[in-house]
């Protein structure tokens, strides 16, 4: 089935969206997490058919016998999770409104790392080795996987309010494809290009905005932002029920905020996230109004 032109994800969550991530290559898997209180995984096709496989609670399942598993704990709200995998080990990293980073073996309760942050985690992001992290204090801050006794290196944001969202990008003229910088989206209606070299070149420029009769503007916060696997190129969303590919490509403004958005392993299919997110309070809930998720051709539109 066709929603808005793109192919609508079967059996959404019942609320908000507040993840979505694609699996790594070769699967495509595709991998929700909602206001609900479940995780959802679907496998979807390269005809934009998908088929729920997976859904649990917000613990970690151990797949071969299906049984949660408790494996630590933050002394407040976790913010967001990855699964970190190198050559050489693999490992659950956490990030919480407690201000601490924890790596964890998921074979033990007790993190093999616990770093402080500057303040609450508000986003992060990893492209092995690198990890950026946007805390409350207007900075970020990253960090080295395979140097953290080394410490991290704190960065002054180019927005002037909070922020919401990071995606780091790959240096594509090196031979390594390592991270070249990151990117932040916040509430202000704006987006920042942060570069680890060359700091002079990064910049801000403005997005999801839109003009009123009076001759002001509509301002929107940006909900998420990724970057293109192939091409590096950029993609955000926000309240405004907008998604921007590229900034060349802004899509017909749907009836619901897009809260999240992912693009697939090999860059074919872009993935975004319908439903309300709150930012015009609880009088503009419309319980009538269901979370979707949708898929969008991409390679050629981000290429």
């Amino acid at each position: 089935m066709t929603h808005y032109g793109d192919y609508e994800v079967s059996m959404p969550p019942s609320d908000s969206i507040s993840a979505l991530e694609f699996s790594p290559a070769p699967s495509n898997f595709l991998c929700a997490a909602s206001w609900d209180q479940t995780v959802l995984i679907w496998s979807v096709e390269m005809s934009g058919v998908t088929t729920p496989k997976i859904s649990c609670n917000v613990r970690a399942p151990a797949m071969d016998s299906n049984q949660l598993i408790r494996l630590g704990v933050h002394d407040a709200g976790v913010r967001s999770c990855h699964w970190i995998k190198s050559a050489t080990f693999r490992c659950l990293m956490t990030e919480s409104w407690d201000k601490t980073l924890k790596i964890w073996d998921t074979r033990s309760p007790v993190p093999m790392f616990n770093l402080n942050l500057p303040d609450r985690c508000y986003a992060t992001d990893v492209l092995y080795p690198m990890v950026a992290v946007v805390c409350a204090s207007n900075s970020i801050v990253t960090y080295s996987l395979d140097k953290l006794s080394m410490g991290s290196r704190c960065v002054e944001s180019k927005l002037k309010q909070q922020m919401r969202c990071i995606s780091l990008f790959r240096d594509m003229d090196s031979v390594s494809n390592g991270p070249a910088g990151f990117v932040v989206g916040g509430i202000e209606g704006r987006t920042a290009v942060h570069y680890l070299k060359g700091a002079s070149e990064s910049f801000a420029f403005k997005c999801h905005r839109s003009s009123c009769l009076s001759g002001y503007q509509n301002i929107y916060a940006v909900n998420d932002v990724k970057h293109h696997p192939v091409y590096n190129t950029l993609a955000t969303v926000g309240p405004d029920g907008v998604y921007s590919l590229d900034c060349l490509f802004a899509s017909n403004t749907k009836d619901q905020p897009v809260s999240k958005c992912c693009i697939n392993a090999d860059g074919h299919i872009f993935a975004y996230a319908l439903g309300y997110d709150w930012a015009r309070g609880h009088e503009h809930y419309d319980p009538k109004m269901q979370p979707q998720i949708l898929l969008h051709p991409c390679f050629e539109v981000l290429g």
